[in-house]
C-alpha cells in the first residue's frame, strides 16, 4: 500500500532535485549535515545508510558544487569532516520547500482528521529504529 505511494512521492521530487543540480543521496546528506557538527564521511555514511565508498562520488559532486566542505579531521588525519556550506544551505531551504509544497498539495486530498491521523502514523513509523522493522521485537509501549 505504501509502495506507490513512496514510489510516486519519489518520482515527483526527481525533477525538483534536478533543477537543483543534487541528486536524491545529495539530498540526503545536505539533510543529515544542516543543523549537525561537521561528521567524518564514514559516519556520515552510516548514519544516512549509505555505502561508505559509494557515497564517496555524491560527496564529490556536493564538494564541487560548492554545498559542503570537506576538512581534515585534526583528530584523525585520514578521516575527513563534512560540513554544509551556506549555499548548500540555501540549496536545501529551496529543495525542501519545493517538496514540502508539493506534499502540502498532495496532502489536501485528504479531510483535516485523517490528514492529521496519517501524518501521526507516519512520524510514529518513522522514528523506529531500521533494525525493528527487520526484527521480531515490538516497540516500547508509551
Amino acid at each position: 500500500m505504501l509502495q506507490p505511494l513512496t514510489r510516486a512521492l519519489i518520482a515527483a521530487e526527481l525533477p525538483v532535485l534536478a533543477r537543483h543540480g543534487v541528486t536524491m543521496w545529495g539530498y540526503v546528506v545536505l539533510n543529515a549535515l544542516d543543523g549537525h557538527p561537521a561528521r567524518t564521511q564514514a559516519a556520515l555514511a552510516q548514519a544516512i545508510g549509505a555505502d561508505k565508498t559509494r557515497i564517496i562520488a555524491t560527496f564529490d559532486e556536493l564538494q564541487q558544487a560548492g554545498l559542503i566542505a570537506r576538512a581534515p579531521d585534526p583528530a584523525d588525519r585520514r578521516a575527513r569532516l563534512l560540513s554544509i556550506t551556506e549555499a548548500g544551505r540555501r540549496a536545501r531551504r529551496a529543495l525542501q520547500a519545493e517538496i514540502q509544497a508539493n506534499e502540502e498539495r498532495v496532502l489536501s486530498l485528504l479531510p483535516a482528521a485523517d490528514r492529521e491521523a496519517f501524518l501521526r502514523a507516519a512520524q510514529t513509523l518513522s522514528a523506529l529504529p531500521p533494525e525493528w522493522f527487520t526484527g521480531p521485537s515490538e516497540p516500547a509501549s508509551g
